[in-house]
């Protein structure tokens, strides 16, 4: 056997399987059949490397905002597999959030920066912020309009609101080193991005940013 212990937890079998048929349908009903959130919490926290792996898979699929904590302490796990599987599950983790109808217009919003309607993301995300100011994604999203909009400092401040609400938004952090960069200011720029590493480490866009950062105010 290729793992590291002989008796298998369940969530590993189940894993496997998905490894192979890619039936990730299949892998949340048995995975939900046997195993409670926090359970897979705790595997996460605790269990061998690919148990780690199926866990995260599984929070990914099935957790809600709850898990950030976890989530966010398994981006800077010893196991690239775990970060890997971790930096994608967080990013729906942290859209799931609030009520149906707060999730529905997080997820509208989403869906309006990533087609270039930035007007229209800052609108609703305002209204969203106005109505439920705890829910970091918001933020982060209106920052990410403001900073499409030419509006950097505005992008700042709510990236770093995001922030304060949910310290793991390693996307926020990176968004605030764009920001400074793009206002030619490569200290605070450099500042922000070890932050995003510091959260995430296997940013390696950010991590050339840093060195060319670093490089540059050397030479200054």
């Amino acid at each position: 056997m290729s793992y590291e212990s002989q008796r298998e937890p369940l969530i590993v079998s189940l894993y496997e399987r998905y490894l192979e048929d890619q039936d990730s349908a299949a892998f949340i009903k048995g995975v939900a059949r046997r195993y409670t959130c926090a359970t897979i919490e705790r595997l996460v926290s605790t269990g061998e490397r690919y148990s780690r792996r199926a866990a995260v898979l599984a929070l990914g699929y099935m957790g809600d905002y709850t898990s950030n904590t976890v989530m966010g302490r398994a981006l800077v796990d010893r196991d690239r597999g775990v970060r890997t599987l971790a930096e994608n599950g967080i990013r729906d983790l942290w859209c799931r959030v609030g009520s149906r109808e707060q999730r529905l217009s997080l997820r509208t919003i989403v869906r309006l920066n990533q087609t270039k309607q930035h007007d229209e993301a800052v609108r609703l995300a305002t209204l969203l912020i106005h109505e439920s100011p705890w829910i970091a994604e918001a933020w982060c999203q209106r920052g990410t309009a403001y900073y499409h909009q030419g509006k950097y400092d505005a992008a700042i401040r709510d990236c770093h609101q995001a922030l304060e609400i949910n310290p793991y938004h390693f996307t926020a952090a990176a968004g605030m080193g764009q920001c400074y960069v793009l206002q030619d200011n490569p200290v605070a720029a450099l500042e922000a991005f070890r932050r995003a590493l510091r959260l995430n480490p296997s940013m390696e866009e950010v991590r050339s940013q840093v060195i060319q950062l670093q490089r540059t105010i050397k030479e200054d």
